[in-house]
């Protein structure tokens, strides 16, 4: 069964670096899309940066919110997926929550997301 794990959260000082990483695990034909998401307590999720796949490379597509600070990028070997962040600021302590769209052998199509980390921003 295909699962996404998820490490590299914990607690950093405000203006500090975190990345983040998030395997996918499995029997798995092609990941179309992995990206980043996020969820403060009692809100929506939201997405801060997701990637997809294509012909020339892919595309990318960021979250007003954190452009020029964070930074998604691809392995594709190691089917991982990670976000560089920095100038981390108290807004962005939240549960951060990897996601894929993952084709399989079978021809299924399916949503998967990571189990979420934590992190903490502390001024």
């Amino acid at each position: 069964q295909v699962q996404l794990v998820e490490s590299g959260g914990g607690l950093v000082q405000t203006g500090g670096s975190l990345r983040l990483s998030c395997a996918a695990v499995g029997s798995i034909f092609s990941i179309d899309v992995m990206g980043w998401y996020r969820q403060a307590p009692g809100d929506q999720r939201e997405a801060v940066a997701v990637s997809r796949s294509g012909p020339s490379g892919g595309s990318t597509v960021y979250a007003d919110s954190v452009k020029g600070r964070f930074t998604i990028s691809r392995d594709n070997a190691k089917r991982t997926v990670y976000l560089q962040m920095s100038s981390l600021q108290p807004e962005d302590t939240d549960v951060y929550y990897c996601y894929a769209f993952i084709r399989d052998y079978s021809g299924g199509l399916r949503n998967y997301w990571g189990q979420g980390t934590q992190v903490t921003v502390s001024s």
